[in-house]
């Protein structure tokens, strides 16, 4: 008997509110399907379902898109039956599901297709990891990234609001959104509300401010920058001004924020004893990022299995004497992103283009240019070094170590 004989697939579409679940045997033959409610109450009834089609000596096996998220508890309630339960991407699940003659979506249809996924690639999945400490911290990084984004919104919408009132604020502070800077535009959103405020006045508050950075000569050059530009009221300035300080009052309760969740997961990344953050390139969210989305690093035999589950491993795409490598497309897109940004930080040179941010990899990288890749293949290869490393310090809870490249002399 063929290994794939002995089990059943079972691909489960999951949801807020229900999971749909299609069941085939090894031929990709429809067995049944069925569909429950999203509530724990519900799993054991679905199990012993699922058990309706299999046979003496045969054992269902899961395939869930969702594991984090909506499809959490289910695939913690399998586990705990001692089930095996495969992560299926959800790229690989529209590749098959576009690979069809008619192509449509539903619930069953596509529970269908993450068991056909699940069939075909059963030995190159990885299996499910629910577990609290990884979807916790991927739910961190997530909000972490929610509030930085909001911030950089409403950034902008300050610089929008006060350019009309100080058309040289740029001239203020070398960093826009200092603390001294958001302070100031709190308390002075216009011209307006400088009148009658010395040089004095306004120099004791910057030094306040600034920690004693700021003093005399900026308020000087601020108020002097401010007569430059002439006269700037407009009519309801009072409305104007709330929403120049409004916007700033949501920026500053964000950075608290964004210090709070950070060492929310500090005490996370501390828990798990990784030292992602070693490595050039790597800070603490950044490693954060990369754990999340990897999860248990037991999950993957090999650096090679990490690098599909990541999309970076190209496909080869054959035919006769013609070969063919194509970009890989599927695979977990985000930690493709978070690989691909890591890889874009190690190859930079600097705003000066005076010093690669890492020599070893920017010689790496030009090395792959000189062979005749392309600009996203020579970054690509980066990426799949990385994967090896990365793999290797998390397999082995070990810090980076920085090779040096010797000496070039000359004679």
């Amino acid at each position: 008997m063929h290994p794939k004989m002995k089990n059943v697939y079972v691909g489960v579409d999951t949801h807020k509110w229900t999971h749909t679940a299609v069941v085939i045997n090894c031929f990709a033959e429809k067995l049944g399907e069925v569909t429950i409610q999203n509530r724990p109450a519900e799993f054991e009834g679905f199990l012993k379902d699922i058990k309706v089609y299999t046979k003496r000596g045969v054992t269902p096996v899961f395939g869930l898109e969702d594991t984090t998220s909506s499809g959490r508890e289910l695939a913690s309630f399998l586990l705990a039956k001692k089930t095996i339960v495969k992560q299926v991407a959800s790229s690989l699940t529209w590749s098959e599901r576009k690979n069809q003659s008619i192509t449509h979506k539903t619930d069953s249809y596509d529970a269908l297709c993450i068991a056909r996924v699940l069939l075909s690639k059963y030995d190159e999945l990885p299996a499910a990891d629910p577990r609290d400490i990884y979807w916790t911290l991927g739910m961190l990084v997530g909000r972490r990234n929610a509030v930085v984004k909001s911030n950089a919104a409403l950034k902008n919408q300050i610089h929008g609001n006060i350019v009309h009132h100080y058309p040289s604020y740029k001239q203020f502070f070398t960093v826009f959104d200092c603390k001294a800077g958001l302070e100031f535009w709190e308390r002075y959103p216009s011209p307006a509300a400088l009148a009658g405020v010395s040089i004095a006045d306004l120099a004791e508050f910057l030094h306040e401010q600034s920690s004693g950075f700021f003093g005399a000569a900026k308020a000087e050059e601020i108020l002097r920058l401010i007569a430059r530009d002439g006269c700037t009221g407009t009519d309801y300035q009072k409305a104007r001004d709330f929403l120049v300080t409004t916007c700033v009052r949501e920026v500053k309760h964000n950075n608290r924020e964004i210090k709070n969740i950070e060492i929310a997961i500090k005490n996370l990344m501390d828990e798990l004893d990784y030292k992602l953050e070693t490595m050039i390139g790597i800070d603490l969210v950044t490693a954060a990022g990369f754990i999340s989305e990897i999860g248990d690093i037991g999950r993957f035999s090999s650096a090679d299995k990490l690098a599909k589950y990541s999309g970076i491993a190209p496909i080869d795409y054959s035919s006769s004497d013609v070969e063919r490598i194509l970009k890989n497309s599927q695979g977990n897109r985000k930690l493709y992103q978070l690989f691909h940004d890591l890889a874009a930080r190690n190859i930079n040179q600097g705003r000066n283009k005076d010093k690669p941010f890492n020599d070893i990899f920017y010689d790496y990288y030009q090395k792959k240019l000189t062979q005749g890749k392309t600009k996203h293949q020579a970054i690509v290869c980066v990426m799949r070094r990385l994967v090896n490393i990365i793999y290797g310090m998390m397999k082995h809870k070990t810090a980076y170590v920085h090779p040096y490249l010797p000496k070039q002399t000359t004679g």
